[in-house]
């Protein structure tokens, strides 16, 4: 069974928030009403821009840490289902030295 959801937001000022819930209609919701009184609470309105679902809380929070952690583009590819810019964007990252998330 499912149930665990990691999503990303666009913000009204164009930056994505991500995050995970087990309940993503009621997340969307808090969100857009200003009920969380986060990063998005001040970037309203909000748009779902991509969503994925995990068995379990630990895998989401996994998986929300690891995109927290990727550049924009490699966040827009992975949101416009684009693999090659995906991993495209992460050997940029290793060409520059950088960490790369497994």
């Amino acid at each position: 069974m499912k149930g665990f959801w990691v999503y990303i937001l666009e913000c009204a000022d164009k930056s994505y928030y991500t995050g995970h819930t087990d309940n993503l209609e009621r997340r969307l919701f808090e969100h857009q009403r200003d009920l969380l009184r986060c990063y998005t609470s001040n970037r309203r309105p909000v748009q779902l821009a991509y969503a994925c679902e995990f068995e379990s809380r630990e895998n989401a929070l996994a998986r929300e840490r690891q995109i927290k952690g990727w550049s924009r583009k490699k966040k827009e590819a992975l949101m416009q289902e684009n693999w090659a810019a995906l991993v495209q964007h992460s050997r940029a990252r290793a060409v520059r030295g950088e960490p790369v998330e497994p």
